[in-house]
This record gives C-alpha cells, sequence and structure tokens, in this order.
C-alpha cells in the first residue's frame, strides 16, 4: 500500500475541515474509551455544577485551541517525521475534546461561545511555531503541555472530591499532556525564551477567563 503525498491546498482544505467539525460540529470518533464511563455520577449542589461546568468550558475550549495548534503546527511542519507526530498528538488530543464535550453534556452547559475565535487565533499561533522551525514548533509543544499540566492541577483541586467523572477525564487529559510533552521534547524541542513563555501564559489566563464565562 502506498501512502499519498498531499499538496499543499490538499493539506489546506483537511485544515479547513478539520476546523469545522472542530467548532461547529462534534469530534471525530475517539480511540480510547471515556474514562470517566467507570464511574456513576453524582447529585451535585447547584453551586457545583454551575461551577464544575464553568471549568469543563474552559477545558474544552483549550481543547478546541488545541486541535487548531496542532493543525497550524502541521500544516508548516517541515519534516515529515515531525508533522506526523504532531497529527499522532491531535488524534490524541480529539478524545479529549469529545470527553469534555460529553461531560459538558451531562453537566447540562454549553461550549464557549468564543471558541471559533479562539480557533483562528490559535491556528495562527501554531502554523507560526512551524515556520520558525521544528526544533521551535516542538519547543512550543513542550510549554504548552507544561502549561496546561499546571491548569489542570489547579482545575484538580476545585472539583469536588465525589465528582469522579469530571476527576477521571482530568487526570486522564493530564498523563495525555505530559507524555506529548516528553515525546516533544525527545524529538529536538527547544526551549522557549522566557519572554514567549510569559506571553503564552498571558494568553491562556485571558482565554481560560473568558471560556469560563462566556
Amino acid at each position: 500500500m502506498t501512502t499519498r503525498d498531499y499538496t499543499h491546498l490538499d493539506q489546506l482544505l483537511m485544515s479547513f475541515d478539520s476546523a469545522l467539525r472542530t467548532v461547529f460540529g462534534r469530534p471525530r470518533v475517539t480511540e480510547r474509551a471515556n474514562p470517566a464511563e467507570q464511574f456513576a455520577d453524582v447529585d451535585l449542589s447547584d453551586d457545583e455544577r454551575r461551577h464544575v461546568g464553568g471549568l469543563m468550558r474552559v477545558n474544552h475550549t483549550g481543547e478546541v485551541c488545541a486541535q487548531a495548534l496542532y493543525q497550524g503546527q502541521a500544516l508548516t511542519a517541515r519534516l515529515a517525521e515531525v508533522r506526523a507526530s504532531l497529527e499522532r498528538s491531535a488524534q490524541e488530543e480529539n478524545d479529549h475534546l469529545a470527553w469534555c464535550e460529553q461531560r459538558l453534556q451531562e453537566l447540562g452547559t454549553r461550549k464557549s461561545l468564543m471558541n471559533p475565535l479562539w480557533y483562528a487565533g490559535s491556528f495562527a499561533m501554531g502554523a507560526a511555531a512551524g515556520l520558525a522551525g521544528d526544533k521551535w514548533s516542538l519547543g512550543f509543544v513542550v510549554e504548552t503541555e507544561r502549561q496546561v499540566e499546571d491548569h489542570l492541577d489547579d482545575h484538580l483541586a476545585q472539583v469536588p472530591s465525589d465528582d469522579q467523572r469530571t476527576r477521571a477525564i482530568l487526570m486522564q487529559m493530564k498523563a495525555d499532556e505530559i507524555h506529548h510533552a516528553d515525546v516533544a521534547h525527545a524529538a529536538g524541542g527547544a526551549p522557549l525564551p522566557a519572554p514567549v513563555k510569559i506571553a503564552m501564559k498571558t494568553v491562556s489566563k485571558v482565554m481560560t477567563r473568558g471560556a469560563y464565562w462566556i
């Protein structure tokens, strides 16, 4: 069996299709079962349900951004093996997207209304990282995943201890983010300059605060 070599136009069309599916449609079929399935849901108070719903809306938006980042980086990656690694991570992040969407539905709340804006901005950032060179693109993955790991730790500290469905999703997401960072580092990811890291944290704070409410 031969592998098709996609043209730049093919890649752009596939990226556009992925954007529509991520922002306006439903995530692709997941490769793994939802880790929440092994736990029964619990009765949360109205305040707890509202707060957990806001946290999971933030996490869902984060996964929308992750899809956009990886798509943008894969589009501009120079080495085929780097592109393949980014696309593989994007598939695993698609699982997170589906799990977060399912939990939002269970909690009776909605996705962020700002997701189209965040997807567009994240795609542009990912493409720019790829254009800077594969080592910087991989370094961007490392730093992004490290920051997401810290963010998930913060959310785990806020989720009620008996809400095992939400906690199971967040814990599996954290394990995957650590793995993605390790893979990108091992593939040659370069440490990012301090100002870039600070800028990434600032953008992340704006996104999380906005997505919690809107």
